[in-house]
């Protein structure tokens, strides 16, 4: 009989316990679930370069690595190929030749594409997608797709993701989201963060520093005639917010985390508040009903300004857009 009593009293305080659980457990967690198209659970395998084979097909793809890696030395303005781009290299925005957790790497582009992009309405491939690249963060003329060097980007994109399901993301693709903050982003105050953390590195007027040879950078300008223009993904605060925040300074130690949010979005607001070349692409987002909440070019589909989805808050025109 005794034993009887205790039994109920452990049932009772486990049904206490459960309920404690479920009522105090913070409602983010108990609802989280993955984005569309995300697999929390597949961990992408950064293949190794030194198993490139050494076939036709094993030269283009380490072609492809060094284009990546290099490409103002074979496209920059003194290009041993052709003089198409402005001297940044493509792995200054996507770190480590494309392969860096979080630093905009491709481990989901050969598996996720062609797929239909809002920005240009349209099915896009990886051909298309290397060229807006080309065209906005190197503020260059687009390559061939029947050219070499293109196959040879194709190839090795194709080679980094061979193992990435069919339309699979797998988690640290492309640039991290970071959290709305509470405010609009403050340039002045980006302005300081610029100062105390970026500035020993990009230098005080955003121009960069050139290696040695003077083809490429070291580190790339932010602004200014050689940076990206206003037609790339990074002159989006959101963009260029998630990207500082997990990936700078550059010779941070891995998984290390310099910047607050607050710092990461106002750093991000100074940044493209500077000069630099200024290309709008009048055809993206036909449906503009579908333009990300802090593209800073109108027309919108609601009231808000330029300058609020410049700059935000986010949080609330969020809210807004996404009741109707």
């Amino acid at each position: 009989m005794q034993f009887i009593k205790s039994y109920w009293w452990v049932l009772l305080l486990m049904v206490i316990v459960i309920v404690i659980a479920v009522v105090f457990i913070p409602g983010d967690f108990r609802d989280y679930k993955p984005p569309p198209g995300i697999s929390k659970e597949f961990e992408w395998d950064i293949p190794d370069t030194n198993r490139i084979p050494s076939t036709p097909e094993g030269e283009l793809i380490r072609y492809g690595k060094n284009l990546i890696a290099n490409t103002s030395f074979y496209l920059g303005p003194r290009g041993k190929i052709a003089a198409i781009s402005n001297g940044m290299n493509c792995q200054n925005c996507h770190l480590a030749a494309g392969t860096k957790f979080r630093g905009n790497n491709y481990s989901a582009v050969f598996s996720t594409y062609p797929k239909f992009r809002a920005r240009s309405g349209s099915i896009e491939t990886i051909y298309k997608r290397v060229n807006d690249c080309i065209e906005r963060s190197l503020d260059g003329t687009s390559l061939d797709s029947n050219s070499r060097e293109m196959q040879a980007i194709y190839a090795y994109i194709k080679w980094l993701g061979k193992n990435v399901p069919k339309s699979v993301k797998p988690g640290g693709a492309g640039i991290a989201d970071i959290p709305f903050i509470n405010r609009p982003a403050d340039p002045e105050q980006g302005k300081i963060v610029y100062i105390q953390k970026c500035q020993r590195c990009h230098t005080a007027n955003g121009e960069g520093l050139l290696n040695a040879d003077n083809i490429g950078y070291q580190y790339p300008p932010v602004w200014g005639k050689n940076s990206y223009n206003t037609g790339a993904g990074l002159f989006r605060i959101s963009r260029f917010a998630g990207y500082v925040k997990y990936n700078m300074p550059f010779d941070a130690k891995e998984d290390s985390v310099f910047l607050t949010n607050d710092e990461a979005w106002d750093v991000a607001a100074y940044v493209n508040s500077q000069p630099r070349p200024e290309k709008k692409y009048t055809n993206d987002w036909p449906d503009i009903s579908k333009k990300p909440v802090d593209h800073p070019f109108g027309p919108y589909a609601d009231n808000f300004n330029e300058q609020q989805h410049k700059y935000g808050p986010f949080s609330p025109m969020n809210k807004v857009i996404k009741s109707k």
